[in-house]
């Protein structure tokens, strides 16, 4: 059959306009498209803004080492497809000039981030420090009278053992706001004592804060049921 060259052009025309329409509806559906995340971690830097935490022998503040610490783990989890979500993202705390009590306004600014996005679990990162400059190692608190958060922190001080020879010893309850604020899962990693010396200088390198928070990331993909590698 012989079409005319009038056919031929209308028939190119059809197939452009068709051709593009698909194209942009399914531009559109990707662009629009929400993930859909299995698993949900609130990951929470300690401290922030005015509020800087302990201060080191030589100097490091807490609330600069947390917020490292909390990136490296939110970049750890987030190469699982696990949705992370983080209280604070830069050094700025959760509250307004006007109030009256800071802290306060803070803290249940942050309660208010972990209710919204009903984590499967929350991880409040911190460095430690204790009078007695002798004090060393990775300890894990978490949420009292709750099964679930003494398993997840269970899971994640036998990975800081085994991964990063972090003392052999128990997760213990801690009466941490943080931790209480919500009905969540929730733990607090003290990553180390910035009271002591040797452990400040390791906690400032970034070979030992990967490793730390490699440990971290494994203990909660074991909570989670996620394979590890």
């Amino acid at each position: 059959m012989i079409f005319s060259f009038k056919k031929v052009c209308v028939v190119a025309v059809i197939l452009l306009v068709v051709g593009t329409t698909c194209i942009i509806i399914a531009s559109t559906i990707k662009t629009n498209a929400t993930p859909n995340y299995e698993f949900t971690v609130v990951i929470d830097a300690g401290h922030g803004g005015r509020d800087g935490g302990c201060v080191g022998v030589n100097g490091s503040v807490e609330k600069e080492l947390n917020l490292e610490y909390a990136k490296t783990l939110k970049e750890l989890l987030e190469t699982k497809d696990i949705k992370v979500v983080m209280t604070r993202s830069s050094d700025k705390a959760l509250y307004e000039e006007s109030d009256s009590n800071k802290k306060s306004a803070d803290m249940r600014a942050r309660a208010k981030i972990i209710n919204y996005n009903q984590p499967d679990l929350v991880v409040s990162i911190h460095m430690n420090s204790f009078a007695l400059s002798s004090a060393t190692g990775a300890r894990v608190y978490y949420k009292q009278s709750s099964e679930p958060s003494e398993t997840i922190a269970s899971n994640i001080q036998k990975s800081l053992h085994y991964y990063a020879g972090a003392k052999a010893v128990n997760p213990s309850v801690g009466d941490y706001y943080i931790l209480n604020c919500t009905d969540y899962s929730a733990v607090l990693v003290e990553c180390g004592y910035l009271s002591n010396s040797e452990e400040e200088r390791l906690l400032n390198s970034k070979d030992y804060r990967n490793k730390l928070m490699h440990s971290v990331y494994c203990g909660i993909l074991l909570s989670l049921g996620c394979a590890i590698y």
